[in-house]
């Protein structure tokens, strides 16, 4: 009885508790974060000076990601600014020919590049995905589907492939992993996440042939953008794709993506194919794309590191410890489900990263998982809550293209479809890692 009151009184344990519910009753996420801390804090006797001096420096490990957010946000501003998505748009359409699989394949490869080859990350739905709608319609494709298919597209490759997106998540694993007392190469973070890729493709499947493959009428409105159509490939649109495939090759070298992003921004700005005068507002809505989600990694890092200060961890860990099953694909099950309500609640895998490290890794080397089975545990952990959260880049993107309209419900037809079919598949695939690297 003791041990359970010592875990329930657990200054980590409670202040994880109050982040999930503040962020479920919608209060901002940053602020939520911050409130969190304070509470781990001074609950373990911390005077609030000491909590806002660990806080503020732990921030600092997560600011090279930070920076990534901001230059790529400003990135996706100027490919927008210079009318390369409205080309890319009167492309898709010209191609789709009436087979909407040809368009399904044609989403996921954007939305694949937009975190991988192309770092804009959601900022294309909006732009591409509106003019599309009325050839949706006239397909009688449910957007349930096309909810699904961005989600895929926006996730699968920051899980599995290191390059852009994939370089930050994955980084950060084995960052956090390192920080928590357990050795792995960065190159080797995609070797065990390739099985969660494999399960959301599963996913992906189920929805497109199974789930949502009926026909559904929507009203046929006219949203597309009318200049669409005069959309032509112009010799600024080359220099886009030469400062894109710059970004790729230099982070792909360097393994930096500011200084990609950097480049890719410098030979845009250079070659003019945004006026200087319009520099600044560029950077300004790069800002705005991106920033929040910057903030949030940041404070997320110095919420980790409060919680490591007050010592509660290792307490918590050697509780937890008495209360789990020996048995590891168990133990596996109850860490994911645990992951999925800290996720989902925050919004972002990337920053409960460092949150769920600090939690699990300590539990997880204590009930001799192995490095490949507890990456694979932290990537699904992470990436769970960011299929179906409200509050979620993967389900907020997706909404605001198909929404354009007014037809597409965020809830109903984009979180909780996503939900289902990309939880599921991660949650069991994830246990087939660990099976596997047992």
């Amino acid at each position: 009885m003791n041990n359970l009151i010592q875990l329930i009184t657990n200054p980590a344990l409670l202040s994880v508790v109050l982040l999930c519910i503040l962020c479920v009753r919608k209060i901002n996420v940053l602020l939520s974060i911050i409130i969190a801390t304070l509470c781990a804090g001074l609950i373990s006797g911390m005077n609030i000076k000491h909590v806002m001096d660990v806080f503020i420096s732990g921030m600092g490990g997560n600011s090279e990601t930070a920076l990534s957010y901001i230059l790529l946000g400003a990135f996706a501003a100027t490919m927008a600014h210079s009318g390369f998505t409205d080309v890319i748009s009167n492309k898709i359409t010209s191609l789709i020919s009436g087979k909407k699989f040809v368009l399904f394949s044609i989403i996921v490869l954007i939305a694949m590049a937009s975190q991988n080859i192309i770092p804009i990350h959601i900022a294309f739905i909006p732009i591409i995905i509106p003019p599309l709608l009325s050839v949706m319609n006239s397909l009688k494709i449910d957007r349930r589907a096309v909810a699904c298919t961005l989600a895929f597209g926006l996730k699968m490759p920051y899980i599995v492939i290191p390059v852009g997106f994939g370089l930050i998540f994955q980084n950060l694993i084995a960052d956090n992993m390192i920080q928590n007392g357990v050795n792995v190469l960065r190159g080797d973070i995609w070797k065990s996440t390739l099985i969660l890729g494999v399960g959301m493709l599963a996913g992906l499947l189920v929805a497109l042939f199974i789930s949502y493959r009926k026909p559904r009428i929507y009203e046929d409105k006219n949203i597309a953008n009318n200049n669409l159509k005069e959309a032509k490939f112009r010799k600024r649109h080359w220099i886009i794709i030469l400062a894109a495939v710059a970004t790729f090759v230099v982070q792909l070298f360097t393994k930096s993506l500011p200084l990609g992003a950097l480049v890719g921004l410098g030979i845009i700005f250079t070659c003019r194919v945004i006026p200087q005068e319009k520099m600044d507002h560029m950077m300004n809505e790069g800002i705005y794309l991106m920033g929040y989600v910057a903030f949030v990694m940041l404070v997320a890092a110095g919420f980790a590191s409060v919680l490591k200060e007050t010592g509660a961890i290792e307490t918590m860990v050697n509780l937890i410890l008495n209360y789990l099953p020996q048995n590891i694909i168990l133990t596996s099950f109850i860490i994911l489900i645990l992951g999925l309500f800290i996720t989902i609640g925050i919004g972002t895998s990337f920053g409960t990263i460092p949150i769920i490290a600090v939690l699990f890794v300590p539990v997880c080397v204590k009930m001799g998982f192995n490095p490949e089975q507890i990456i694979i545990l932290i990537a699904a952990a992470a990436a769970l809550g960011d299929a179906g959260s409200p509050a979620s880049d993967t389900t907020l993107g997706p909404t605001s293209g198909l929404n354009a309209d007014g037809q597409h419900n965020h809830i109903f037809d984009t979180c909780i479809p996503t939900f289902l079919h990309f939880n599921t598949a991660l949650i069991l695939f994830a246990l087939i890692g660990i099976w596997f690297f047992g």
